[in-house]
């Protein structure tokens, strides 16, 4: 592995500076020198090692999931230019024994540009050629823990390296391919659907039948829909009107009130909250329904700024840490940018 010179971080376009400055800290933090190399709107973002200990260390050393905006990582070799239309196997074979390891998986991606959408086709189809290949050179393993990561930028300029499966995003380009339900409220049923796949490691352990949820800002019914789905009970708070159909099903009931000032009666199971206001705003709300015992676990986006993103993202869930653990509330924070969002990241509490 002592070829590895960089990280690939894939990452939705228009957020590089975001990834990038994320994917910084946490190096510095941990003694890895390093450099960033990216252009805007292109969808990935490259770390590149400048010393001891090699980059490709860094991995091992970070959860992935507690990375907040990128989809996919992989350790890389430099970028392959010229690759031949004639012969591109060969030299992506041979770049690829010098990671000097087989894998279990691997993973054909382009960036989420309208560019890179372009060469999808072009995966698929060198996808088996790829396959034969790696057979036929005793690359793949059942074994192995690592899966091979080609980034395609064109047909004839690539990345090529790898990740810890358990360690990186298990599905591919860190994209879920979600089904818009024909009967859901609004196309925002989308972002909590994928929030709980994302954070939510046994669903059946903590969403369950007959558990209770507030809905915050629920309008038309798009998340109060996913938790019905799950049968839970739902309290929709919202002064804009819920869909008819939603409402005849008996499990949500809905007030007409501000959602920054309405209080259950009691400890609910779920809070959620999807509203278009200040992220400071929703974080100390959030906050406060901890510290008040109002709710046990939640889900809920926080709209981003225009500018200094990653610094409002950091105070917001430093601001929550610290009232939870002012409240004496043991507790566990994650937050992703999810493909489904775009000027907001999503944000799970569950207490401990």
């Amino acid at each position: 592995m002592n070829n590895i010179t960089q990280l690939v971080l894939l990452c939705r376009p228009g957020f590089e500076k975001e990834c990038a400055g994320e994917i910084m800290d946490y190096a510095s933090e941990l003694g890895f020198p390093a450099y960033i190399q990216t252009k805007p709107d292109t969808g990935y973002v490259l770390l590149i090692g400048a010393g001891e200990p090699n980059i490709s260390e860094l991995i091992p050393q970070l959860d992935f999931k507690q990375l907040i905006f990128t989809r996919q990582w992989f350790a890389s070799l430099p970028k392959l230019n010229d690759l031949p239309e004639q012969n591109r196997i060969t030299p992506i074979i041979n770049a690829i024994k010098l990671l000097d390891q087989d894998f279990n998986d691997i993973e054909l991606a382009y960036p989420d540009t309208n560019e890179g959408k372009s060469l999808s086709r072009f995966c698929k189809q060198f996808n088996p050629h790829l396959l034969a290949a790696l057979k036929k050179q005793k690359l793949l393993s059942a074994h192995s823990g690592q899966r091979l990561h080609i980034l395609f930028l064109d047909s004839q300029q690539a990345f090529v390296g790898s990740t810890p499966i358990e360690n990186s995003a298990q599905i591919a380009m860190g994209i879920p391919r979600l089904r818009m339900p024909s009967s859901a409220p609004s196309r925002s049923t989308l972002k909590l659907e994928e929030a709980i796949h994302w954070f939510i490691d046994d669903e059946s352990k903590v969403i369950k039948n007959g558990m209770t949820a507030v809905d915050l800002g629920a309008a038309p019914g798009g998340w109060s829909w996913q938790l019905v789905q799950r049968g839970l009970l739902v309290t929709a708070i919202d002064n804009g009107p819920m869909e008819g159909k939603l409402m005849r099903g008996g499990m949500v009931e809905h007030y007409k009130t501000d959602a920054f000032t309405y209080r259950p009666k009691k400890t609910i199971d779920w809070l959620v909250c999807d509203m278009a206001e200040r992220p400071s705003l929703v974080s100390k709300l959030i906050a406060k329904w901890f510290t008040r015992k109002d709710c046990n676990n939640a889900i809920f986006n926080l709209k981003l700024p225009m500018k200094k993103r990653l610094q409002a993202v950091n105070e917001c869930l430093d601001q929550i840490h610290q009232d939870l653990n002012g409240a004496d509330i043991p507790h566990q924070i994650q937050a992703k940018h999810l493909y489904h969002d775009r000027e907001e990241i999503t944000v799970c509490i569950m207490t401990l």
